[in-house]
């Protein structure tokens, strides 16, 4: 009873988290969690330190939980990573690519753009699981798992810098997403992992704001 209380807090802190709901930098606290959640600490503090393991939250001794910042240079380590990981990930999402991943690429494309114009977070979320899929495409757990965490501090961006909206809802966004999904779809490896470096580029380009000095990766 007590893990699965645990697990349901962190669930929900998480997304408080990811969607800004508990913004970059503020300070959280366990009695104040507690109260607002209905239940004793313990839970909370388990939940508190799994997000901490995950760099979501750090400790403040004596204070409580910080919640990771997201400046510009959190937001270019990040894309940095991506740019190094994802490209690879991509071309062998390709190599390894069967009908079942193809339809699921498909589908989360075609919700995508039906919700770009209206709903641009709702978009993102979509946008998010297209690159998820690929990630998993790859049948490389660990690659997964990294670009997994990547991902969530991108969504994270895109909801607490709503100037980024825009970008969600854009043409080249979408065009993008269809280049990389037809290079998986035709096997090409190579292809793939170009598509996903335009990709990203522009990606880095629409949070341009956030950057102090990209690094040569992006040249």
């Amino acid at each position: 009873m007590a893990e699965s209380m645990t697990a349901r807090l962190a669930t929900d802190l998480r997304r408080m988290i990811l969607e800004g709901e508990l913004a970059p930098g503020s300070l959280v606290v366990e009695p104040k969690l507690a109260e607002q959640f209905g239940v004793s600490k313990t839970p909370v503090r388990e939940a508190l330190r799994l997000l901490t393991t995950e760099g979501l939250l750090a400790v403040l001794p004596k204070k409580g939980y910080l919640v990771a910042t997201m400046s510009s240079q959190d937001v270019a380590e990040v894309l940095d990573l991506r740019m190094l990981l994802e490209p690879h990930s991509c071309s062998s999402a390709a190599a390894f690519a069967d009908p079942a991943l193809v339809r699921t690429l498909r589908d989360l494309l075609d919700r995508q753009r039906e919700h770009a114009a209206a709903e641009p977070l709702m978009s993102m979320e979509y946008a998010a699981d297209f690159h998820r899929a690929l990630a998993a495409g790859a049948r490389n757990r660990r690659l997964s798992e990294v670009l997994a965490r990547c991902f969530d501090e991108t969504s994270r961006a895109y909801h607490v810098l709503p100037g980024l909206h825009g970008h969600l809802a854009a043409d080249e966004e979408l065009a993008e997403h269809e280049a990389v999904y037809a290079a998986v779809a035709a096997g090409d490896g190579a292809a793939a992992a170009e598509a996903m470096r335009a990709h990203l580029r522009s990606i880095r380009s629409a949070m341009a704001r956030q950057f102090e000095r990209p690094s040569g990766l992006w040249s």
